[in-house]
């Protein structure tokens, strides 16, 4: 390991599956255990229909059970703002201290929206490095 190798202090994890999303979905929960930050990718195809409209949300709970939005002060650029074009890569940095994240969609507006998106939460300054 060399102090260039990325892969070695971060870890990612799959919140919302590659999908053509057309409804609001709960993403998978993330632990974040052993480690002391985050940062939420989310990435957005081509939206379809008529004035399709997206709502996104970062969410964070301390049993990976009662899951509620992260306060805009522990997001680095608060909640993401409604995808209405999609064709985009969005980064929203965590600093609060709950030990899971996922990311949910929860509001969609239009008709027949759809919109390709996944979500990932990328995990980093491992407190343990691999050996």
């Amino acid at each position: 390991m060399s102090r260039t190798d990325l892969k070695s202090h971060i870890n990612v994890a799959q919140s919302l599956a590659p999908a053509s999303r057309t409804a609001t979905v709960n993403g998978t929960g993330v632990d974040l255990a052993g480690f002391d930050a985050a940062t939420v990718v989310l990435d957005l195809g081509a939206a379809g229909g008529t004035t399709p409209s997206f709502t996104f949300e970062v969410q964070e709970s301390s049993d990976n059970s009662s899951f509620a939005a992260v306060a805009a002060a522990d997001l680095d650029s608060g909640q993401p703002a409604a995808v209405t074009a999609g064709a985009a890569v969005v980064e929203i940095g965590y600093r609060g201290i709950k030990r899971y994240l996922r990311v949910a969609i929860t509001a969609v507006t239009g008709t027949t929206p759809t919109l390709l998106c996944s979500a990932t939460v990328v995990r980093g300054k491992p407190r343990k490095l691999p050996a």
